[in-house]
């Protein structure tokens, strides 16, 4: 096997887009020299092989500089996380209103390609994902959408202010049970929709499909001097730290990699046991 076949099989088991190493990597804006992004994960105490996947670039489109930072958290496997990884920001960009209306343009890129992945269940599984997204566009916008309980947050001069929605089943009841569904509320255990999945909002799930939405919820941010940093990860994070604790512990680092590292070893540290991908966008 040659070292590019190598690297890329370590690539496909790792689930990462930029190609720096399996599990970590940065880069820079090209338009502002101020921009900088950091990813890491780590494969928690499970017993099933890495689900996380991530998209963390800077990449030019039309002559404007798009940011595309994602997470995808699969369930019961990582199939759909990776057709999410090769596809949702495609569909994205190829959506007609994408420049005039971007927060149109990923919802209906969302429920596009839910269609796409419940077409294909036979090749992709009976699994899911959850995924957050943002877009930064010329280092001005934020546009930012989700589904399912991974996390994008913001700080301002120390706040912190979450820009997506934990899709809890819980929080979702009414809708689950107007589908047709049930919520269970075991002791012990989270509230799940039909007893199986603890987020309310998924990509796949074909089994679950009429009573779990796709439909995103989106939010856009404008960038201005008191943005700090942004960070996007996993629920494995979120678990075991709140958004002010995970905005406060790294303030002081300036390096995006180490930040995002820094996230992910501090979970540990809590005991966080899931699968963890962490991504944080530095504004300098």
């Amino acid at each position: 096997m040659t070292g590019r076949e190598i690297l890329n099989k370590m690539k496909e088991k790792a689930c990462f887009s930029t190609p720096v190493t399996p599990d970590a990597g940065k880069g820079k804006s090209r338009l502002s020299r101020h921009i900088t992004q950091g990813f890491h994960l780590m494969k928690g105490k499970t017993n099933h092989a890495m689900e996380d996947c991530l998209v963390s670039e800077f990449k030019i489109v039309d002559d404007n500089e798009l940011g595309l930072f994602a997470i995808f958290d699969g369930h019961m496997g990582h199939d759909v996380a990776k057709y999410l990884q090769g596809h949702l920001f495609d569909n994205i960009l190829k959506q007609s209103d994408f420049w005039t209306n971007p927060e149109s343009a990923l919802k209906n890129a969302y429920q596009t390609t839910d269609k796409e992945i419940l077409e294909q269940s036979f090749q992709l599984g009976k699994g899911g994902s959850t995924a957050v997204t943002a877009i930064l566009i010329n280092g001005h916008k934020l546009v930012v959408a989700n589904v399912g309980d991974s996390r994008a947050v913001i700080c301002r001069k120390g706040a912190v202010k979450q820009l997506s929605v934990d899709h809890e089943p819980s929080k979702e009841r009414q809708l689950i049970e107007s589908k047709g569904g049930f919520v269970s509320n075991i002791p012990g255990d989270v509230p799940r929709v039909d007893g199986q999945l603890a987020v309310a909002r998924a990509f796949g799930d074909k089994s679950l499909k009429r009573h779990l939405s796709s439909e995103p919820d989106t939010a856009v941010e404008i960038i201005d001097d008191d943005v700090e940093f942004i960070i996007l990860a996993s629920d494995g994070l979120w678990k075991v730290m709140s958004n002010q604790e995970a905005v406060d512990s790294i303030r002081s680092i300036k390096d995006s990699h180490s930040a995002a590292k820094h996230l992910i070893d501090e979970a540990v540290s809590r005991k966080s046991k899931d699968d963890i991908s962490c991504i944080v966008v530095r504004f300098h």
